[in-house]
């Protein structure tokens, strides 16, 4: 049993799934691809999807997975990390990774059942979608064009917040698989020890 290489491809998956939460969670602060809704309007209201500002893309599935998969793809090549000991640690780090994919999985989660900010004629900036109304606006595209600004507001945060939730559940499953694998390499070693 190598479990080294099985923690050198895990890594290698992690690496583009943290890069791709946060260009992500980065996107979905420019809807309509416009700078102007990061700000408040006039009133001082909101024009941006709070779970954005949870930075569930950045914080925990990019970085929080991304410094675990450094030390786990270290694990999986000749050095000093190649050993129990740091199969060991390895156990540590997919252990944050996996509550930083939490974080991300909760945060686009939230943002996709309460649905966007976004400007409804008659009635200014607010969330028309959120599940406090009762309204199932994923199964009911018919009222989508509720929002009238940013355009497209709701086929973006969807399709952003779907892409963040599936690579969550992807680092989720590495990260925990890892944790699997570090305890298979502390007792059995890595095959390179």
């Amino acid at each position: 049993m190598c479990t080294g290489k099985c923690a050198k491809c895990i890594a290698v998956v992690l690496y583009p799934l943290a890069l791709v939460s946060i260009i992500c969670n980065i996107i979905l602060f420019f809807p309509g691809w416009d700078t102007q809704y990061v700000q408040n309007d006039e009133e001082g209201k909101e024009r941006l999807t709070p779970e954005v500002k949870f930075m569930g893309g950045v914080v925990g599935g990019g970085i929080m997975v991304l410094i675990p998969a450094i030390h786990i793809h270290l694990t999986g090549k000749a050095g000093c990390c190649a050993n129990r000991c740091g199969m060991f640690l390895s156990i540590g780090f997919a252990a944050a990774g996996v509550l930083g994919a939490i974080w991300n999985m909760s945060a686009a989660a939230l943002g996709l059942s309460k649905g966007p900010v976004c400007n409804v004629l008659g009635i200014g900036w607010t969330r028309p979608f959120d599940v406090v109304n009762g309204t199932d606006y994923l199964s009911k595209p018919d009222l989508w064009n509720l929002c009238t600004e940013p355009e497209n507001v709701v086929e973006f945060n969807i399709a952003l917040f779907s892409v963040l939730l599936v690579c969550a559940a992807l680092q989720l499953a590495l990260c925990g698989l890892q944790m699997v694998n570090g305890l298979f390499g502390c007792i059995c070693g890595t095959g390179r020890d």
